[in-house]
This record gives C-alpha cells, structure tokens and sequence, in this order.
C-alpha cells in the first residue's frame, strides 16, 4: 500500500513539473514573439518607413499619441506617422528597455526608451537641420490571433529633453 501511495504521489509529482514546464516554455516562446511584434515596428521607425507594418497591426488596432485618439492605425499612418517620416533625415532609439506580461492570449507590453530625430533642412522654407532628443514611453495591447501576436491598441508619450 506504502509503495502504490508513493507512486502516484510521485506521478503527480512528474505530472506537475512537467506542465510547469510546458507552461513557462510557451510563456518563453509568445514573450519572444511579442518581443519580435514590438522590434519589427521600431526597427521600421528607424528606418524611416512603415513599409511592412501594417500586418502587425489588428485593422482596428486604436493608437493614442501623447493622450490624443490618432483612430486606427491606418488613420495614424495616413494623417500623422506617415507624412511626419518624410521630414526626418534620421529617427534613432536608445536606452530601449520592454517588459512584457502575458495572460493567456492577450499581452501587455511597456517600453522605455530615449529616441533622437534629426529634421531634414529645407532652403524653400529657410529652416536648418535640427535635433529633437526625448525620453518617450509606450504601452501595447497585443492579442494572439489565428496564431500571431497583433497589436490591438497602443499609447506613445514623450518628454522633450534640452540638448
């Protein structure tokens, strides 16, 4: 009886660690994931493009930029991010840092970050070449669809820092 009392105690033992296991693997997997959503759409900003980011997007995704409704990210792109782009000669981050939580198929993810934009020049309009320096702070809503993470709702803010 002793021996028939351990081994099931034992099997549920194994049982457990290895759904644990299971479990944090894929936490590992859709955290890298979400990680990848999120470095795929910075990378493009420092590109200067939006080439390739509207599938990151849910079509109604809802972007918020320094507490004002941009609409979808479409709208976004079309009235704001897009026609902003064209004035930089460069758009760098630094000092990046992400936390991401999961719960179940929805992840939250906050990022930190310093960013530098070089504004072109322009002799029609007799404006020289600046930089705007600011520490800026995103927060994300991303939801698991038919097996990729989207982005469903973002919120950028910023503070100007003196150069």
């Amino acid at each position: 009886m002793k021996v028939l009392k351990f081994i099931t105690l034992l099997t549920v033992f194994l049982l457990t660690v290895n759904l644990t296991n299971a479990q944090v693997t894929s936490n590992t997997k859709d955290t890298k994931e979400v990680k990848a959503v999120m470095k795929a759409y910075k990378d493009a900003i420092q590109n200067l493009t939006t080439e390739g980011t509207f599938e990151l997007f849910t079509p109604d995704a809802i972007i918020f930029e320094q507490g004002k409704l941009e609409g979808t990210y479409k709208e976004y792109i079309s009235h704001h991010l897009g026609p902003e782009l064209e004035h930089f000669k460069s758009f760098i981050f630094s000092d990046y840092e992400i936390q991401t939580t999961l719960n179940s198929s929805y992840a939250y993810t906050t990022e930190n970050y310093i960013y530098t934009i070089v504004l072109k020049g322009n002799k029609t309009k007799g404006t020289k070449e600046r930089t705007i320096k600011s520490k800026g702070v995103a927060t994300s809503i991303l939801q698991k669809i038919d097996g990729k993470w989207k982005i469903i709702h973002s919120h950028t803010s910023f503070k100007k820092l003196k150069i």
